[in-house]
């Protein structure tokens, strides 16, 4: 018996569609689109020029001069490559110019930091003539540096300074505010609490209006304090802004010059007789004019450049791990509420 074998049907190819033609746009509509595309471009593209030019240029231009041996006068005399960045890494006058940047710095930068978020916790309640207050904070500010520091320079002058005339009169030892290694960096940086504290409490105390008072009211009728609603509300909320205003005095304060540089007029010495106050900028401008040697100054300037870089991202890294660690912090606190009220609707 045969087997009877039937031919399948041919498989028919699904038809091809026909290719759709492009709809080409008017001209209206594509300049249009190009302009949505384009003009944020087009708006912020001045600004990064400016900054190329006085700002990344600057930089890799001083880095170029800090490969060769620089003289102020006569120019380049050869390339040295990382010689100028060993040879100030062991030379101990950087090192001495990198502690008094960070003494001043920390002498600044904390009591002024707290300054101003007492001055403005203060200015954020309802005050009378607040206007006139929240002035008042921002006139150290608009005093130029020079004026602060003569005036600062003669008060703490060592035999005929208002402060050591006050101490006298009070039976006190005067204090050699211009020799002495510790009350120099506390006058500079009683100059730099002074002109600063004001502008960084204006920017907190806007952070601070800008918190929602029905969570102040909530928190009232809840039974929390002005000081509770304070560190539990208040600092909280404001922490971007606390974060911006840390790494602009972290810039400034490693970046001083003006008030280390005027505070004694009278020495030959940049910084001090022993160079007691010399700051790291101080000591590059030294380098630069006195001593004429751009490719060491350079180097200093470069070395100066990573060490703001490196406590910036240290400034990040920990505002980042106090974030963290009170959200964390905050869902735990969530979760033990929520045990607690399933546990009061069951019973």
């Amino acid at each position: 018996m045969t087997a009877t074998l039937t031919p399948r049907p041919a498989q028919t190819s699904p038809e091809k569609k026909a290719p759709q033609k492009k709809v080409r746009l008017p001209l209206k509509y594509r300049l249009n689109r190009f302009d949505v595309k384009a003009s944020p471009y087009l708006y912020v593209a001045p600004f990064f020029i400016l900054f190329g030019l006085v700002g990344l240029f600057p930089l890799g231009y001083t880095f170029v001069v800090s490969l060769n041996k620089w003289n102020l006068l006569t120019g380049p005399a050869g390339f040295v490559g990382l010689d100028n960045y060993v040879t100030e890494l062991n030379d101990p006058f950087f090192w001495n110019s990198l502690f008094n940047t960070v003494s001043i710095f920390l002498l600044s930068a904390v009591p002024q930091l707290i300054g101003a978020v007492l001055i403005a916790a203060v200015l954020d309640q309802n005050i009378r003539a607040k206007t006139f207050w929240r002035m008042s904070v921002l006139i150290p500010y608009v005093v130029t540096p020079v004026a602060v520091t003569l005036i600062f320079s003669s008060a703490f002058d060592e035999k005929y300074g208002l402060i050591n005339n006050l101490l006298t009169s009070f039976h006190l030892d005067p204090v050699m505010w211009k020799t002495e290694t510790l009350p120099s960096h506390v006058a500079i940086a009683s100059m730099v609490n002074w002109r600063w504290t004001g502008y960084n409490a204006l920017i907190l105390l806007a952070a601070m209006q800008a918190v929602p008072r029905d969570i102040y009211e909530s928190a009232a009728l809840d039974g929390a304090g002005a000081v509770r609603r304070f560190f539990s509300m208040t600092l909280p909320s404001i922490r971007p802004t606390m974060i911006f205003v840390i790494i602009t005095a972290t810039v400034g304060g490693l970046q001083i010059f003006t008030e280390p540089k005027l505070f004694n007029p009278t020495t030959a010495t940049p910084g001090g007789p022993q160079r007691q106050y010399q700051t790291t900028v101080l000591y590059l401008w030294d380098l630069a004019f006195n001593r004429q040697n751009f490719g060491k100054a350079s180097a200093v300037a470069w070395l100066l450049f990573l060490i703001i870089v490196l406590f910036g991202v240290l400034n990040f890294l920990i505002s980042r791990r106090i974030a963290s660690t009170e959200a964390r912090v905050s869902k735990r606190r969530m979760a033990r509420r929520l045990t607690e009220y399933n546990r009061n609707k069951i019973s």
